[in-house]
């Protein structure tokens, strides 16, 4: 089964979604072996781990595109991949959302903030007019090839423009025919539960730790109306803090001896990525020893 018709049956079924975010396909790896439904190819992550830069517009689409294709190719989840602005005006959505499908990926999400963006938990965030935005959004739908590939929508007028301007957006992106919709920056369960009780579509949360919104359960973003919860940057924060520490304790005490037990062994490491699996391959397909002469 295709990976954006799994999604598509994640989105039918009971329950919320949870995609922890990844950054490379060790995250990802890690995430589908926890038992996760699906993984959220992370854009801020996307700069910070593979480019060495904050999230603000500086990943191309070419940067992201390949990180999206490189997790699509190691996991049997559905991946749901940041688009930023889709890169541009209505051509250039058009070729970012034929692209994302030919990666692999079942999902991509596309914002409403104006060129140069920046993570949607900063300040000082612009937006386009809505009409704009939903020019993209056509082109967006009109350019898919498979039915089943979902175009999720978000915006972040929140912050900008207020709470009725959001929700008058969500309702032209609607329209537009976004399949989900993704209001960044929500500040209170509130403004949660409004969300929830107002838009007519899948709604997306954003989990992300000492960002602008609460730190709401999935369990309770289930019963406000939410059907995905991404958090975006948990391995990512968790993975930082690991490795300064450790690299602070190797630089004082000339060793990490007394850090093994914190850490995965090598054997483990390669298994996350397939090591068995590949060894056994290498076997089957090994050319047999020719047999000995009588």
């Amino acid at each position: 089964m295709r990976a954006t018709t799994k999604f598509r049956h994640l989105l039918e079924q009971p329950g919320i979604i949870m995609a922890p975010g990844a950054y490379d396909c060790l995250t990802a790896k890690l995430i589908e072996t926890a038992g996760f439904p699906a993984v959220y190819m992370t854009g801020a992550g996307t700069s910070v781990a593979r480019l060495g830069y904050p999230d603000l517009a500086l990943a191309t689409m070419t940067e992201m595109l390949d990180n999206a294709a490189q997790i699509s190719s190691v996991v049997d989840i559905p991946v749901i991949a940041d688009a930023d602005t889709g890169y541009g005006g209505v051509l250039n959505v058009r070729r970012t959302v034929r692209q994302y499908e030919r990666s692999g990926v079942a999902a991509l999400h596309l914002e409403d903030q104006d060129f140069p963006k920046r993570c949607g938990h900063l300040d000082d965030k612009r937006v386009i007019p809505v009409e704009d935005m939903v020019q993209k959004i056509n082109a967006a739908v009109d350019a898919r090839t498979d039915d089943d590939f979902t175009i999720i929508v978000r915006t972040d007028a929140l912050a900008v423009t207020g709470w009725d301007d959001s929700m008058r957006r969500c309702e032209e992106y609607i329209k537009a025919g976004a399949d989900v919709l993704f209001v960044e920056a929500l500040r209170t369960p509130e403004e949660v539960e409004r969300a929830g009780r107002e838009l007519s579509v899948p709604l997306l949360y954003n989990y992300v730790e000492t960002g602008k919104s609460p730190l709401l359960s999935a369990q309770e973003l289930e019963r406000f109306g939410f059907k995905i919860v991404i958090f975006p940057a948990s391995a990512l924060l968790t993975a930082m803090q690991a490795v300064q520490q450790t690299l602070a304790t190797l630089k004082q005490q000339g060793t990490t001896a007394h850090l093994v037990e914190n850490m995965s062994s090598l054997q483990d490491c390669f298994e996350a990525v397939g090591l068995s699996e590949m060894l056994a391959d290498d076997a089957r397909f090994a050319t047999p020893e020719p047999a000995a002469a009588d």
